[in-house]
């Protein structure tokens, strides 16, 4: 089995409007949270901060960490594997300080908005963002 760790973040404006990237890998795709896998040796909070950026255009600060998750992949859900995979998640609160709304370039994200809860309750997402939302106290 192989491992990935990554790390994510969750953003919210003074609307109170969740920030999610839209992922697109192979034939898989749906709104996800900001965040991505951590490089070797590289701290997961810096991880966080880092694909924030390149995913969204925007720089933040972490607030604290909200949890830590484990999800088994079956090898034919995760594009060119031949063997399951298990994603541990690691899960930030975060606010912007800094920087302009973009699309992340030849990456795995396609689009990213400011989504109200009610539209995010309507978008095809991924399992990680309701999880997300409710370590940050965003639904029951």
């Amino acid at each position: 089995m192989d491992l990935r760790v990554a790390a994510y973040a969750v953003i919210t404006d003074e609307a109170g409007r969740l920030l999610l990237p839209h992922w697109s890998e192979g034939t898989q795709e749906g709104w996800t949270m900001p965040g991505g896998g951590i490089d070797p040796g590289e701290h997961p909070a810096d991880a966080a901060v880092r694909e924030v950026l390149e995913e969204t255009g925007y720089h933040v600060e972490l607030d604290g960490l909200l949890g830590v998750d484990s999800f088994v992949f079956a090898a034919e859900r995760v594009p060119a594997a031949d063997r399951p995979r298990q994603a541990l998640r690691i899960v930030y609160r975060a606010h912007v300080t800094g920087g302009e709304l973009r699309v992340e370039q030849d990456g795995s994200t396609d689009g990213v908005a400011w989504h109200t809860p009610e539209e995010v309750d309507a978008l095809d997402r991924v399992a990680l963002v309701d999880l997300s939302r409710r370590w940050a106290g965003l639904i029951p």
